[in-house]
Formats: structure tokens, C-alpha cells, sequence
């Protein structure tokens, strides 16, 4: 990762500023929601929800890794190609924007803008719903868990969009260019917090100074 640290060159550096969406800017699970969602459009889909569970559990119990429980807990989406699947992601944000999102967040990353900081968001959700998201409020780049429509079903590319992934997405986004992430927002302890000069966890819809390791 090639991140300004208190260099000469400090002034060129890419100010950055990064997010992540589930219990941070969202205040609820997309994962969850969007599946009561598209559940509402499509009620056999109901017939999913004990699977999810069992692969919840098998993810908390360390016996899955993310990329393998992502690729298993989307099931409830097969047979919904990409465009029917962005269709329902557009109706569902539309519906939970700005009413579920974090405001003090979005008033920091509003006043970053202005600055001239660009604002990422890195997430561990599909990309293919978190898309139409930033429709309705336009970011300088998303980053999640890409996936692929094959034979009627989705299938990770890649690993998932979490901890270390996240920085490598970053490096590949700036291709050998110096940046730094000046701020950071998760509800969770993860890599991206300790790479940020300032950072924030998200308890109960609270900012919380992070403490670094």
C-alpha cells in the first residue's frame, strides 16, 4: 500500500477518506434487509431463510470463511438476473435513504467533499445492490464483494470485500499513486481503521474515537 506517512511529499498525496456501509453509514444490515425485501416481491424466497441461518452459524463458528458464506448466504438471489436484482436494490435504497442512514456521518462526508477529499466507500456487501445506492448519493468510488451470474446463480469473484481486501482494493483503485486516508468510519475493528490518521467506530449509531492496537 502506498500510503503517505508524514513524508516531504506529503501535499501530494490523494486525501481519502473511507467508509464502510452495514451498522456504519447504513444504520441496519443491507444483507438482512434486502433480503426481507426482495422476500416481500418474491415470497417463496422465504424458503432461503433457514439456510441463511445455518450458514450464519457456520461463519460464527469459524468452519466458513467469508468469501465461502457470501457465495452461500446470496442463494435466495438465484434465478434473479443482474438487472431484475439492481432493479429491486434501486426501489429498496430509494426506500431506506436518507431516513436509515447515519447523519452525522453523511454531514462529515459532506464536509470532506467540499474540501476536495475523496470519498470511498469499501464494504463487504454485493456490489451488484450496493450500486444504485450511490445513485442517490454520488461518492468519488464504491468497493464490495464482486460476483458473477453463472447458470442462474452468483458466485464470488475474488474474496470478499473485507479487512485486508479492503487496502488492497485501495491500492489497486490508485495504481502506484500516494495517498492517505485521512479519516475512517466501521462499526467494526478492522486494517482500514489502523491505516487512517483519524478514525471512528460506529457503536449504537454513536462515534466512537478508535484505539489503535
Amino acid at each position: 500500500m502506498k500510503k503517505e506517512e508524514g513524508s516531504g511529499n506529503e501535499e501530494k498525496a490523494v486525501r481519502v477518506v473511507v467508509f464502510d456501509l452495514n451498522g456504519t453509514f447504513y444504520n441496519k444490515s443491507s444483507k438482512d434487509e434486502f433480503f426481507k425485501f426482495v422476500s416481500a416481491k418474491k415470497p417463496h424466497k422465504l424458503a432461503y431463510y433457514a439456510q441463511m441461518l445455518y450458514f450464519k452459524l457456520l461463519l460464527k463458528t469459524h468452519q466458513i470463511r467469508q468469501t465461502e458464506f457470501k457465495e452461500n448466504f446470496f442463494n435466495y438471489l438465484d434465478n434473479l438476473p443482474p438487472k431484475q436484482v439492481e432493479a429491486y436494490a434501486r426501489e429498496f435504497w430509494q426506500q431506506e435513504y436518507p431516513g436509515e442512514f447515519n447523519q452525522e456521518i453523511k454531514q462529515r462526508l459532506d464536509k470532506l467533499k467540499k474540501e476536495g477529499v475523496k470519498v470511498i466507500c469499501a464494504t463487504g456487501a454485493l456490489e451488484i445492490y450496493v450500486k444504485p445506492l450511490f445513485e442517490l448519493y454520488p461518492i468519488d468510488e464504491f468497493f464490495g464483494t464482486k460476483a458473477n451470474y453463472v447458470d442462474n446463480t452468483y458466485l464470488v469473484d475474488g474474496k470478499a470485500c473485507k479487512a485486508e481486501e479492503k487496502i488492497k482494493r485501495l491500492d489497486k483503485q490508485f495504481n502506484g499513486k500516494t495517498y492517505k486516508i485521512i479519516e475512517a468510519y466501521s462499526d467494526s475493528k478492522e486494517d482500514i481503521l489502523d491505516h487512517a490518521e483519524k478514525a471512528w467506530l460506529v457503536k449504537k449509531g454513536k462515534l466512537v474515537p478508535y484505539e489503535r492496537k
